[in-house]
């Protein structure tokens, strides 16, 4: 099965905004006028879904009403684009109530987002042979002024297949939370140096290419050994030019994050492989030096492996973030701190 990218988004299109996971409560409600306004000015039309709006329980509705109006939207020729708010806790829910094969049998549309989206990504491109891409949120969009590391997702939805895009780390980062409430139309406030690093702490220039596909890591390793989570139906069909797995950490303490590295181990995630890129980890450390901390976590799971494996990469919670597309062939360079990611459609 062949991954397919969705055609480009033109004005006019229509651009369909549900919440298969958490929804936005009242008070984040100018935060998400703001973002859909940010799609409207671009020249797009918006259908906002019913399970949006709301929150309760760590979710936008029942897990029923969610998958059905997934389904809805992801199935309707004329919607373009599904761009959820943002992730949150429970789209697992929906696996089992989701038909991937009829999406397989469906022109595929572009799917937006990253943290517990990644839920969805996975299996829409390992059983439904859609490419999505993982990315800023909607949420994300509804900033004043973005800046060039996420305002670059407009060039992935406007490229055409065959198209080829470069992206480079970004120079700076944002390591608290977003303020949102207080100022709903801030932007990140990129504050520390970005710096990419090489988990071997030796080599200072690498070069590897292959097919992308990854997602959140407390997602993807829940699912791996599931039908949703297998990466073999990936990693074989690439099995020539092989794949870069990425990955972030969103809240997994150290030792635990070591188990579900060790458990995709287990299950041969790491096999086929032509390197790894892991996104900045949003975890509190252990600053103990006594004490298993993140750094003893990757070198434990991944210390030993034959490929480039990359961390602190502009990937995931800690923005901003690169736009990856799953399923597009990718070249990743690196030279002392600094890197990026070409991307064919």
């Amino acid at each position: 099965m062949n991954t397919r990218i969705p055609p480009n988004l033109v004005p006019g299109d229509l651009i369909a905004v549900t919440a298969p996971s958490s929804g936005v409560p009242e008070h984040l409600h100018p935060r998400l006028e703001l973002a859909i306004n940010s799609l409207k000015k671009k020249g797009f039309r918006v259908l906002e879904g019913e399970c949006l709006r709301s929150q309760h329980k760590n979710e936008s509705a029942c897990k029923t009403s969610r998958a059905k109006e997934l389904m809805t939207v992801l199935t309707d020729p004329e919607v373009k684009a599904v761009m959820p708010p943002w992730g949150g806790d429970r789209a697992i829910e929906l696996l089992e109530l989701m038909d991937f094969r009829l999406l397989e049998k469906t022109e595929p549309k572009w799917f937006v987002g990253f943290s517990d989206l990644s839920t969805i990504h996975f299996p829409l491109v390992t059983l439904s042979g859609w490419s999505t891409l993982h990315g800023p949120n909607l949420m994300d969009l509804g900033a004043k002024e973005l800046d060039p590391t996420t305002k670059a997702v407009w060039e992935f939805l406007a490229a055409e297949k065959g198209d080829v895009i470069e992206q480079f780390s970004s120079k700076a980062h944002q390591t608290e939370e977003n303020q949102w409430g207080s100022a709903s139309d801030a932007g990140f406030n990129l504050s520390h140096e970005t710096e990419w690093k090489i988990l071997d702490g030796v080599t200072s220039s690498v070069f590897f290419n292959g097919y992308l596909i990854g997602g959140c890591l407390e997602i993807i390793s829940r699912l791996a050994g599931t039908p949703f989570g297998n990466i073999r139906l990936f990693t074989e069909q690439h099995i020539e030019e092989g794949v870069i797995l990425y990955f972030e950490n969103v809240e997994m303490a150290p030792c635990e994050m070591t188990r579900a590295l060790i458990s995709l181990r287990l299950h041969g995630w790491f096999e086929n492989l032509k390197g790894i890129l892991i996104g900045r980890s949003a975890a509190p450390d252990v600053s103990d030096n006594t004490k298993h901390n993140y750094l003893d976590a990757l070198k434990a799971a991944l210390g030993d492996l034959l490929i480039p494996v990359l961390y602190d990469v502009d990937i995931g919670h800690i923005p901003p973030q690169i736009s990856i597309v799953n399923g597009a062939k990718a070249t990743v360079t690196f030279t002392e701190g600094s890197g990026s990611i070409t991307q064919q459609l």
